[in-house]
């Protein structure tokens, strides 16, 4: 695995979580506090979420061949979005998540670890790297509606799926929730992990090609900082937001 640090990407990493806590503060805002904002729950406050959304799962995937050790990474952040379960279950239980988006990462990171192991194995040749793109984008297009029972892409519903597949809660984490599942931060294996691929294939596109991969060594270093630690500032974030929030609603009420 290469040893190379790329402070482009880690500062992209930096400006999606500045913007995953801003987007939690003003979730918090409006539904701690009870301050209504109306573009924040309509389509630009969809659009900025699930912009953040992408770009992790794209930067994710992207970056899978670049760790040392993916297989650790994976199993971290596979810990890590099992502990946010805990604590949101125990903590808050109205706002719980179950297969949020460190589960993805951590599961895409291992399945993709197991058909790379696999595939070394066979010693099957390289899947070409633009057609593993084209499939991969075209199955996330088709599958994006599949945890709502569709084949189709956001409002573009081409056929419904049969009801039979959602009758199992555990099956929530390939896309196919029971009618008893439900999560605040829900990011199952169809069809996010056919956005990994896209990222990894991306890679698999231009991670030999030495000139480009330069221009991903210089970055912002205050962004770069953020984006090194992202893990860390995913678990503390929203905690320390909550308490401000808490604090000031106290506060407020105190005051009136």
């Amino acid at each position: 695995m290469s040893r190379e640090r790329y402070n482009l990407l880690d500062s992209v990493r930096g400006v999606l979580i500045i913007n995953m806590i801003l987007y939690h503060a003003i979730y918090d805002v409006v539904h701690i506090m009870g301050i209504p904002i109306s573009w924040y729950t309509g389509p630009v406050g969809y659009i900025w979420q699930q912009s953040i959304c992408w770009g992790f799962i794209l930067l994710s995937g992207f970056c899978f061949r670049l760790s040392r050790r993916p297989l650790r990474h994976g199993l971290t952040v596979l810990g890590a979005g099992i502990l946010v379960t805990l604590a949101t279950a125990l903590a808050m239980p109205s706002e719980r998540i179950i297969f949020g988006v460190l589960y993805l990462l951590g599961l895409s990171a291992l399945v993709q670890c197991a058909v790379w192991a696999l595939w070394s194995r066979l010693d099957l040749p390289p899947f070409p790297a633009g057609l593993g793109l084209a499939l991969s984008a075209l199955a996330f297009f088709l599958t994006r509606e599949v945890p709502s029972g569709y084949i189709g892409f956001e409002g573009l519903r081409l056929c419904p799926l049969p009801p039979w597949l959602y009758q199992w809660d555990l099956l929530a984490v390939l896309g196919l929730p029971g009618p008893g599942f439900w999560s605040s931060d829900y990011f199952p294996l169809i069809p996010w992990l056919c956005l990994y691929l896209c990222g990894y294939f991306l890679w698999r596109l231009i991670g030999s090609r030495r000139k480009v991969m330069d221009r991903l060594r210089p970055g912002v270093r205050p962004l770069a900082f953020v984006g090194r630690h992202s893990l860390v500032i995913y678990l503390l974030h929203q905690p320390v937001l909550m308490g401000i929030f808490t604090a000031a609603q106290l506060a407020m009420g105190i005051a009136l």
